[in-house]
């Protein structure tokens, strides 16, 4: 899984003068879950650009001056109800033994059987959480939609793997393939040709 480096300073008070003084500078306030001691930190908004605007699942790799690296996922992100300015975030340490809960993206390959007779494809489930150890995290989880004919579902069992643990019920739905209007009347012109004859 790739990772995003984030270079921040120790927080030594986290009350709300200096957290609204941090916000006042550009920069978020966050902390580290997870380890023996949690750690306030704080690094400047930009830096997490390429974290939290993104599709894609990644970990972070928090420099702190003074202290080891912290390798860690994103746990939880507040934003500004009105600005959509991140207000703080909330990070959780990784251990390599230890499994670890995470959203990773859903990509949908193949050409499904159903949308080239005209079926409508519908993605319903864009993320899956996921357990496993650090190691095991995929980047992405491709569902195979090769085999899906119109009236077809594509269960989250399609995708499951030994290296993680899915967190959705057996029955959860990742894709499917409906009946599109156009289909429909045309398998209901082929009815009526049918029945002309």
């Amino acid at each position: 899984m790739k990772s995003i480096t984030i270079k921040g300073q120790v927080r030594e008070s986290v009350g709300k003068k200096s957290t609204k003084a941090l916000r006042n500078a550009e920069q978020v306030p966050c902390v580290v879950y997870g380890g023996d001691n949690s750690v306030h930190f704080a690094a400047p908004a930009k830096a997490f650009k390429n974290l939290v605007y993104t599709a894609d699942a990644l970990t972070a790799n928090i420099e702190l001056e003074g202290m080891e690296p912290i390798h860690a996922v994103l746990q939880d992100i507040q934003f500004h109800p009105v600005t959509d300015e991140i207000l703080h975030i909330d990070f959780y340490q990784l251990f390599e033994d230890r499994d670890v809960t995470m959203e990773i993206p859903v990509k949908l390959v193949g050409n499904s059987k159903g949308v080239m007779q005209g079926g409508a494809l519908r993605h319903n489930l864009r993320k899956l959480k996921v357990k496993a150890l650090p190691a095991n995290l995929p980047d992405v989880i491709n569902a195979d939609i090769t085999n899906l004919k119109i009236g077809d579902k594509l269960f989250v069992t399609a995708v499951a793997s030994e290296d993680f643990t899915i967190l959705h019920p057996d029955n959860s739905v990742v894709a499917q393939v409906k009946m599109s209007r156009n289909a429909s009347k045309n398998a209901a012109a082929a009815g009526d040709e049918d029945d002309d004859e």
